[in-house]
């Protein structure tokens, strides 16, 4: 998380553009010794004084005879004179102490300059430390992922040092590799900032300064809990960048680490004179090097660390002495004009001063409407015009953040929808099965009870088919989030798809070549194969909408093996046997822009309501927790071939749809223990049961389940249980039962929990059902559980 921008303390809580004007036209001190003293016309009328002033007063003193209108103008002069002298002394003690308020604010700014142009920076190396860290998980770690990186253009100028780090801290590889920034400091540095938590700071190796972005990444994304390691990415704040820093806020920029001067936009002998004036002792307002005097402005880049690091803008002021040198002459001038010209020329001058600052006035409220739009003048290069200009750049800077920003929470909305829909899906699924369970299996139960001459035995499929449609449709929202229940089998595609082409061939329209080309001696793959003939069809349908006016679609399949020099061709496929699945057809074909987001959720080219965006973003997730990789090659006008790598696998391929042996046949007389706490599941799977012949006991949780078999003396050959539960999970209860009943078997039932023999809180020896079940299902479930021979014999 990037740290918040340090508050300059004069902002308060005024809106940017207030500020701004705020600080131009609000306090600026100079020191008194710096105070120019004033023409003596300009000083306060004295009776017998010297000047003009002084003069107007002994005529009117010693001609008394003067005529009244004669003594009228001279008294209006006098007054004016006073009037204005004593207006150009206020103006000019004013415009004094502006001058000096403008040199702090002029300082601040530039301070706060640095903190949004470190924040810019930072949001671009943290979007660059999430593309490296994806990398690097997609790499698994390897050292070479900063070697390569370094070298892509896609890194810019912008950063300048990668690190890759292992879950230890320990770095597994730097770049640039530099004699004066050696691992050991770098991981000592990386080490302090994993302590404090930190996400972003600031690292220093002799006088070379970075600020450094660290992302974590992980194995078990989303959940973000095995750790794999940390990547940094740095951008050196080299004289270059300082140079920039000081060309925009137009003052000298010095970074401090302790009591040494690491970098700076003074000369050699200026620098070494500030650090001998600032050794030992904190950073003062006034500083005074050689001749030339500045007020410094301070923050520490990492506070709470000793050594301190710290920047300080020194903001000169010599240009605002000069501008104060020139302002009284224009004085000068402008007392003379008033005098002669009076009320005329003081308007003419007030109109002329004041309607440009009207203007940009109304451009700040106009801002502050949101109206970015509003037309401002600013002719001339006085102050006035160069704040309009100023405000008008930043104005458009403003409009652009907003842009930027309304983008990023577009993306956050974007990836918080995609989040909830994860969990939601996840969440919902437990319960919907649950729901899908009760009214399949009831419309079984009625099923088998009806004739088919019945008219309800109609209504009865067409509930299943409902139960079914909805079944898949929770499948495949799982299928995208990857939390889908998978039980994979040893496969040979070939079959798969030979059994599957009856079906493609009536997807696919009669103005649409279908042509199937099996490899030969085509290896095994271990996947689900209903997630696997989910996929075909997809692959399938979209091919088919992709040529309105028919076309060729081949589906072939071969034996691959990938070198590392064909790997980097299908980032990020990695070398190895594999088996390739390709679908390939002869339509419109994507240009790139399309081509990288078709595996988005809900992203669709299709017109609204004809296409829901899961197709291509359920293959995606099927492949991906099949352990293999997708890679599309697609041009406009060319057509598309979608490649699926399926990593080759030894053994014999099991049978997709087993032929079972009828329940009938076989006598059964074992005791069962369900254990679920859906009151409808737990009587449906119950009754299952006994119209098997099982002896059946039942709890509604797991607590309840334990206590049943603590007390009960006869014996009890399976326990079916729900995964999720209250009170006691069912692989808790399983493995406290097996301590009571060594001999019991396990069965696990559940809708969206990735069931997985290799995962601890499971039985190794346990088995597993899905939900929803039907009755023939669960009993032949239990059967297998039992020993009972109910497996087809296999196909090789």
């Amino acid at each position: 998380m990037a740290p918040p921008l340090l508050k300059a303390p004069y902002c308060h809580n005024q809106s940017i553009p207030g500020v701004l004007i705020t600080r131009y036209y609000s306090s600026i001190r100079f020191p008194r010794t710096w105070m120019l003293d004033l023409h003596p016309m300009q000083q306060t009328p004295r009776s017998g004084g010297t000047g003009p002033v002084g003069t107007i007063q002994r005529i009117l003193k010693r001609r008394t005879n003067l005529r009244l209108r004669t003594k009228f103008l001279l008294s209006l002069v006098l007054v004016t004179a006073g009037l204005t002298c004593a207006t150009l002394l206020v103006v000019h003690r004013y415009a004094a102490v502006q001058a000096q308020r403008e040199i702090e604010a002029g300082a601040r700014n530039a301070m706060l300059t640095f903190q949004v142009l470190q924040h810019q920076q930072q949001l671009a190396l943290s979007r660059k430390a999430d593309l490296l860290a994806t990398l690097a998980y997609m790499r698994n770690g390897d050292a070479t992922t900063i070697q390569d990186v370094s070298e892509d253009p896609w890194q810019s100028d912008e950063c300048s040092l990668f690190v890759l780090a292992d879950r230890k801290g320990k770095i597994v590889a730097l770049r640039p590799a530099m004699t004066d920034f050696p691992v050991q400091n770098a991981e000592k540095m990386l080490s302090r900032a994993l302590k404090d938590g930190a996400r972003a700071g600031w690292w220093l190796s002799g006088r070379r300064l970075y600020q450094v972005v660290l992302q974590p990444y992980y194995a078990d994304a989303p959940l973000d809990k095995i750790l794999l390691g940390t990547v940094v990415v740095g951008r050196e704040i080299d004289a270059r960048r300082a140079s920039d820093l000081g060309r925009i806020s137009s003052s000298q920029v010095v970074f401090r680490y302790g009591d040494n001067i690491v970098g700076s936009t003074l000369s050699p002998f200026q620098e070494q004179e500030l650090a001998e004036l600032l050794k030992g002792r904190p950073t003062p307002e006034q500083i005074q090097i050689n001749s030339e005097r500045f007020f410094a402005s301070s923050i520490e880049l990492n506070p709470g660390v000793n050594p301190a690091l710290s920047l300080t803008v020194l903001k000169s002021y010599d240009e605002s002495m000069a501008s104060l040198i020139r302002l009284n002459h224009l004085l000068l001038g402008v007392g003379l004009v008033a005098m002669l010209a009076g009320v005329a020329v003081a308007f003419v001058v007030s109109d002329r001063f004041t309607r440009p600052l009207a203007s940009l006035v109304e451009g700040v409220r106009a801002v502050e409407r949101g109206d970015f739009a509003y037309p401002l003048e600013a002719d001339g290069s006085d102050e006035v015009a160069q704040v309009t200009r100023a405000f008008d750049g930043m104005r458009g800077t403003l409009q652009k953040n907003e842009t930027h920003r309304q983008q990023l929470e577009n993306q956050l909305r974007q990836s918080q929808k995609m989040d909830a829909l994860g969990r939601l899906a996840g969440g919902v699924a437990h319960d919907f099965n649950n729901l899908l369970t009760i009214i399949k299996g009831h419309s079984d139960l009625l099923l088998e009870r009806l004739k088919p001459a019945d008219s309800l035995h109609q209504s009865c499929r067409q509930i299943v088919k409902a139960a079914d449609r909805a079944a898949s449709l929770t499948r495949q929202l799982l299928a995208f989030c990857r939390m889908q229940l998978l039980q994979p089998k040893v496969l040979d595609l070939n079959t798969v798809v030979s059994e599957m082409c009856s079906l493609l061939k009536r997807l696919v329209r009669e103005d649409i070549a279908f042509t199937f080309q099996a490899g030969e001696s085509l290896g095994r793959v271990k996947a689900d194969p209903g997630q696997i003939e989910q996929v075909i069809v997809n692959l399938t349908v979209n091919a088919c909408d992709a040529m309105p006016e028919g076309g060729r679609l081949t589906i072939e399949t071969s034996n691959v093996t990938v070198d590392e020099v064909f790997a980097t061709t299908r980032p990020p496929l990695e070398p190895g046997p594999y088996v390739l699945l390709a679908v390939t057809d002869t339509g419109y074909g994507m240009d790139a822009a399309t081509k990288a987001r078709i595996f988005e959720p809900f992203f669709t080219t299709k017109e609204q309501g004809k296409g829901t965006g899961l197709g291509l973003a359920t293959v995606y997730g099927v492949v991906k927790q099949s352990g293999g990789c997708i890679w599309v090659d697609s041009e406009p006008s060319r057509g598309s071939r979608f490649e699926i790598y399926l990593p080759r696998v030894e053994g014999r391929a099991e049978s997709v749809r087993p032929q079972e042996i009828p329940a009938a046949l076989v006598h059964r007389r074992e005791t069962v223990l369900i254990a679920e706490d859906e009151d409808e599941v737990r009587e449906l799977a119950s009754e299952f049961a006994k119209s098997a012949g099982y002896t059946v006991l039942t709890a509604k949780d797991g607590a309840e389940a334990l206590g049943i078999v603590e007390r009960s003396g006869q014996p009890i050959h399976l326990l079916l249980t729900d995964v999720v539960m209250p009170k006691m999970r069912g692989p808790e209860l399983a493995k406290r039962l097996k301590f009571l009943r060594t001999d019991m078997k396990t069965i696990y039932m559940s809708g969206y929990l990735e069931y997985n023999n290799g995962n601890g809180q499971y039985l190794e020896e346990g088995f597993f059902l899905q939900k929803p079940f039907s009755r023939d299902t669960l009993v032949r479930k239990v059967d297998e559980a039992l020993g009972y021979e109910v497996a087809a014999r296999s196909i090789t």
